[in-house]
């Protein structure tokens, strides 16, 4: 009989279950909650090639954590789809034994993408959306990308057979928030699961504050003045969306609450940067090195043994200790290791 050993547990006791890999530090949008242009310029510097781990580094690290127990896998970035042949990357992944394979985009490459995604062996995807009329979205993204163009990559990513889709907002007061109820109109009885996040103050250079901040509360207010909702579990333990139906039949939506109601005991993620460093917390100021002894020709047991220490010694709970003058560290940027 086989047996499956436990979950490698942090010193916290949060199981390792999900493994977040960035494939480029690049994107094509300049999300200002993400990457401003005054900070991500013509002149700034990004990682060069040499620099980034290769497909087949990537995919043995992955194996390794699979002897872990950790079989979810997301591609990030940057914006993944801008690394070459991601597709390829895609094939080896899905070879690993278990192995649940998605990938995080912003829509804009998409449309052509997402067969050869899906026959490579891409299961699911989220897209990021923020607004349904341009102006909003353009001034958010701020590269001139349209909402059509984001849609058009969502509708064949369905007719691909990439499923469930979800599609992620970020709200921020004073600049969507006006979206909710357009975004949920508009995919309400879709089959597409809209997730609703809580503007964050991830890296150091998004000029976030704690009132620009909508709370998942009062979006789940939004909606069910116009749709009544009733929650449901959560598909799996250490999810982070907060699951909600519309009583009428069509659809659910998430709400990702990390400012209001932080997740941080729940959770079970960690993050393989576009350079080869490990990170336990999105809100992390520094990581560990992987790519060192990967390429110095460490054997598995080494790698594991490290991989292993970093967990167990794992501590992170910024969500939790916000309060504690804890946003005032400098923080590793969302779009080096990921979202």
């Amino acid at each position: 009989m086989k047996t499956t050993l436990p979950h490698l547990q942090d010193a916290l006791g949060r199981p390792l279950q999900d493994l977040r890999i960035s494939v480029t530090d690049r994107c094509n949008f300049r999300c200002t909650y993400c990457m401003p242009r005054e900070i991500f310029g013509p002149d700034h510097a990004f990682l060069p090639r040499p620099a980034l781990l290769t497909f087949e580094e990537i995919t043995r690290v992955a194996r390794l954590f699979g002897t872990l127990g950790v079989h979810k896998i997301r591609l990030t970035g940057g914006e993944p789809l801008l690394r070459k042949q991601v597709e390829s990357l895609v094939g080896q992944l899905a070879e690993i034994p278990g192995a649940d394979l998605t990938l995080t985009t912003n829509g804009a490459l998409l449309a052509r993408k997402a067969q050869a995604l899906k026959d490579a062996g891409l299961q699911r995807i989220t897209v990021s959306l923020d607004a349904l009329d341009d102006p909003t979205f353009k001034r958010m993204n701020d590269a001139d990308f349209s909402v059509a163009q984001v849609l058009q990559g969502i509708e064949a990513a369905q007719r691909a057979g990439l499923h469930p889709i979800k599609v992620n907002a970020v709200i921020q007061r004073g600049v969507n928030e006006h979206a909710i109820l357009d975004l949920a109109r508009h995919f309400r009885g879709s089959g597409v699961i809209l997730r609703f996040i809580e503007f964050m103050d991830v890296g150091a250079t998004n000029g976030w504050q704690l009132d620009d901040v909508v709370s998942a509360g009062e979006i789940q207010q939004r909606i069910a003045a116009h749709w009544p909702l009733a929650p449901l579990d959560p598909n799996a333990p250490g999810e982070v969306a907060q699951r909600y139906r519309y009583c009428d039949g069509a659809g659910e939506i998430g709400l990702i609450a990390s400012v209001t109601r932080p997740f941080c005991r729940n959770c079970s993620r960690i993050r393989l940067s576009t350079d080869g460093s490990l990170f336990t917390c999105l809100f992390a100021s520094q990581g560990f090195d992987l790519k060192t002894p990967l390429r110095a020709g460490a054997d598995d047991a080494a790698l594991l043994q490290a991989i292993t220490s970093l967990w167990r010694q794992r501590t992170d709970r910024y969500s939790e200790i916000r309060s504690e003058a804890a946003q005032d560290q400098r923080k590793i940027e969302m779009s080096y290791i990921g979202g």
